[in-house]
């Protein structure tokens, strides 16, 4: 055999170009694994931001549906708040069912606000239901980038209304006592990037025989 066949191999060519081919192979393979990458990360924040509002609306209906026709005293001490106070913009309430682990000596009643602050729909608890001078609700921020809030109480006329209590007292509200309450609460949630989150809870009170429920 010749000396040049036993030395025979790659040329320097032959080289380059193998490895600009294998550049260009793990370039491709790069941009791909980066573009699948960024794709988890976008699902796995739009995961996280459908249970965080999902979470907020099931606190907000589950809150409702425990609101009991309990009056509280305000933080001057003589004026009394309605078990309901709502507006077109939130609702402050007194709902059953505040957990009591520990068996303390409390009640388990418990004072609750929903607002809007800062793009934020923001739960605020009252340690106390009888407030005095300086009670503050301790806020919790349930959910963010919210644009709006809208609430809405059916009345036992069969009437919606952007406030509750109405001002002034309702014919058919002399059925009983649980008749200070609304007979369901409409809330409305608007996100730019969800849309709109539309709920009727019906509250704890008799519907009155020959209205039809809305």
């Amino acid at each position: 055999m010749s000396g040049r066949s036993l030395h025979a191999g790659f040329t320097l060519i032959e080289v380059l170009v193998a490895l600009a081919v294998f550049a260009a192979l793990a370039a491709a393979a790069y941009g791909g694994l980066a573009q699948i990458a960024r794709t988890r990360a976008a699902l796995a924040e739009q995961q996280d931001r459908f249970a965080a509002v999902s979470r907020a609306v099931a606190a907000l209906e589950r809150d409702l549906r425990q609101t009991i026709d309990r009056p509280v005293l305000g933080n001057s001490g003589d004026a009394v708040l309605p078990a309901l106070a709502g507006h077109a913009d939130g609702v402050e309430f007194t709902r059953l069912g505040f957990a009591n682990p520990r068996a303390e000596a409390r009640s388990n009643l418990e004072r609750v606000v929903y607002s809007i602050a800062d793009r934020a729909l923001v739960r605020g608890r009252y340690t106390v239901l009888d407030r005095v001078g300086d009670s503050m609700p301790t806020p919790t921020t349930l959910a963010a980038r919210i644009d709006a809030l809208h609430l809405r109480y059916f009345g036992c006329d069969g009437q919606w209304r952007d406030a509750w209590p109405p001002v002034a007292a309702l014919p058919c509200q002399a059925a009983g006592p649980t008749d200070a309450l609304p007979r369901a609460v409409e809330f409305r949630l608007m996100f730019g990037d969800i849309g709109e989150i539309r709920r009727i809870v019906e509250l704890p009170a008799p519907i009155p025989s020959g209205l039809s429920s809305p």
